[in-house]
């Protein structure tokens, strides 16, 4: 199954989804492709596949992304590669913005929606100059996309707003746990107990 997490920048996505992956088992992270340069604190392969931006043209002139744009002047895309390779036998969390998933909304059934929200404008700013690392012009942008992005909410399956760390990580991991409970997902578990039963 597939978890498409969004949330404007600052709002701890990458930081709620790396709990949630050292947590639960069988859930594993999409690596989205970017044209944005490397910060300090980034591994190639492990947060981002970064590609120049012929590389990343070419990439969408062959169709290779399930969902692609254009945020703050870089691309950022979703493979179709790394999620045939990586959700196969796993569920799989995308962390996207808002263009990539309405993108996926519009083609793909079953996947599931999740929108991260701070709990104050105020508090979004604050952790954006804490973490350090985009110049304060790059912030200020940031902070203007995120007053029109978190309009978007109403579009989602969930609403996690992220508080408190410990909640949201515990909120994102119930809506995982939940959804696979969900009779669409079991059908063939449930279909070999019926067997049983005759």
């Amino acid at each position: 199954m597939l978890f498409i997490i969004t949330g404007p920048s600052g709002c701890g996505k990458s930081t709620i989804i790396r709990h949630v992956m050292r947590d639960l088992r069988n859930v594993r992270f999409s690596v989205s492709h970017t044209t944005r340069p490397k910060r300090p604190s980034e591994q190639e392969g492990r947060d981002y596949h970064f590609a120049t931006k012929p590389e990343f043209e070419r990439m969408i002139a062959k169709e290779q992304f399930v969902e692609w744009a254009v945020v703050h002047g870089h691309y950022y895309g979703t493979s179709k590669k790394e999620i045939a390779s990586k959700g196969k036998n796993s569920d799989l969390v995308l962390d996207i913005d808002i263009q990539g998933a309405r993108q996926i909304m519009s083609r793909r059934d079953g996947a599931v929606f999740v929108f991260i929200l701070p709990p104050v404008f105020k508090e979004l700013r604050r952790r954006l100059k804490e973490r350090g690392e985009d110049r304060r012009d790059a912030i200020e942008e940031r902070l203007r996309t995120a007053k029109k992005e978190i309009r978007h909410y109403v579009l989602f399956d969930y609403i996690v707003i992220n508080n408190k760390l410990d909640r949201a990580v515990l909120e994102l991991e119930s809506i995982i746990l939940g959804s696979r409970c969900r009779l669409a997902v079991r059908k063939p578990e449930i279909k070999s107990i019926l067997r049983s039963f005759t």
